[in-house]
């Protein structure tokens, strides 16, 4: 989500299946010159062009990540799930173009927004509101959020989701699977069909405000007795499947903490990793969704706002139990424990094991090297990943071995990597190890 009203345009949003098949069309026609034109040159400079290195161009990263950001939807909001997982680990052009999603989201033209409402909310119903901000504070893949005030006086955040996106789901998670696979960074030889469903069942999820408003609420009731976090209170009177309304909390974004005092960046990181923590092993329940825009940060009060928990879903308990076992043998420096589990969870595959097990094993001994340390975790200190993300990469070259985790494992994942990123982001230092093992007592080091 962006929050720069300067730099975004007003565009409609194309709603139906055979418009939004018509922009995917263009894409990969823009695409296909871009390949021609690329590919021509090269020949002119006599090299013999490979279709990886013409179809990922500057040019052609751009256009994708545009088309994406206008389509918006489950297009735009598929491929930023993507590069929240990966972090370092993302190919370069890849991570481009997601950084570009995460940055970018064009919002309705007035008369397309107004025609939403008309339909949500009546035709009169800028008589229920003492203003509505037509310019949106904030514009994501789903919705966009405009600031009002109430009759009464009290001041509301509304997101109002744009038209087209639920019913275009399932062609928009199939059209961006194949783009993919058109650009290569996808094998073949890899099943993300199991992945691509949980998608077409997550996201119509994600789609339905009145869920995401009772999420909202059973969040706020979690953490009503947590003074370090504050969570918008649900306004049910304006409230529709796709239009959410909550109280409007100010706050900074949370990436301007970078220039803070260490001890300000420290403590945001602390209550943010003890959240994940209590999501996964208290609650049972977790928001999965870590883009950097679904907090804000209070400099007056110090507290934490969470937005957005479209994404909160139920965390199984045999999900809970694989992280209490990872974090067991990590935590005893065991590092055969850490692999068996690693493996059995489902978080690495056992071909991958037999093909490359000593640079698995050089990645555990890294990695449970830095979880066997005492004291705080410099989240600054970035040098670890460049050995992980290299032996991982080696890894990845042998596409036999590829694997697609459980989905829940992957969406559990993906909130600790986006919070880890984050950490990494405000070079944050906080005794993470501390904090687990809170959670790890008398808890299984086998399933058996």
């Amino acid at each position: 989500m962006t929050d720069d009203r300067t730099t975004r345009r007003g565009r409609t949003v194309p709603r139906g299946r055979l418009s939004r098949l018509g922009q995917f069309g263009r894409l990969a026609g823009g695409v296909a010159g871009g390949m021609v034109a690329e590919g021509a040159r090269r020949l002119a400079d006599g090299e013999r062009p490979r279709m990886r290195d013409m179809l990922l161009t500057p040019g052609n990263v751009g256009k994708v990540a545009e088309r994406l950001s206008h389509l918006r939807g489950a297009a735009m909001k598929l491929g930023q799930m993507i590069s929240m997982d990966a972090g370092d680990m993302l190919p370069p052009e890849l991570a481009e173009i997601m950084a570009q999603l995460r940055d970018n989201a064009d919002h309705m033209r007035p008369a397309q927004l107004n025609r939403v409402l008309e339909q949500q909310w009546g035709k009169d119903w800028r008589t229920r509101l003492r203003r509505f901000d037509a310019i949106p504070i904030a514009a994501a893949s789903i919705g966009q959020v405009h600031r009002a005030t109430t009759l009464d006086g009290r001041e509301l955040a509304i997101k109002v989701q744009y038209p087209g996106v639920r019913e275009s789901i399932d062609a928009d998670v199939d059209n961006v699977a194949t783009l993919l696979r058109m650009s290569g960074l996808l094998p073949r030889e890899l099943d993300i069909g199991p992945l691509l469903a949980d998608a077409k069942r997550q996201l119509p999820e994600e789609a339905d405000y009145e869920r995401e408003g009772a999420q909202m609420k059973l969040f706020g009731d979690l953490l009503a007795g947590t003074p370090e976090v504050s969570v918008p209170e649900l306004e049910e009177q304006f409230t529709t499947d796709r239009v959410l309304a909550m109280s409007f909390l100010p706050g900074k974004p949370i990436e301007s903490l970078v220039g803070a005092p260490q001890d300000t960046r420290d403590a945001v990181m602390h209550t943010l990793i003890s959240l994940v923590l209590r999501e996964l092993f208290e609650f049972g329940v977790m928001q999965t969704d870590p883009n950097f825009a679904n907090y804000r940060y209070q400099p007056e009060t110090g507290r934490l706002v969470l937005l957005d928990f479209g994404a909160a879903r139920a965390i199984e308990p045999s999900t809970s139990d694989a992280y209490r076992r990872l974090l067991n043998a990590g935590f005893a420096g065991d590092r055969d424990a850490v692999r068996n589990a690693a493996v059995e969870a489902g978080f690495i595959g056992s071909g991958a094991v037999s093909g490359h097990r000593e640079r698995i094993d050089r990645i555990l001994d890294i990695i449970i090297g830095e979880m066997t340390r005492e004291g705080p975790f410099d989240f600054g200190d970035r040098q670890f990943v460049s050995v992980v993300r290299d032996e991982s990469m080696e890894m990845a070259a042998d596409r036999a071995t590829w694997h697609v985790p459980p989905s829940d494992l992957l969406f559990v994942q993906r909130k600790i990597s986006g919070t880890a990123l984050l950490a990494a982001r405000l070079k944050a230092r906080v005794d993470v190890r501390s904090l687990a093992l809170q959670w790890l007592d008398d808890a299984p080091l086998s399933a058996g």
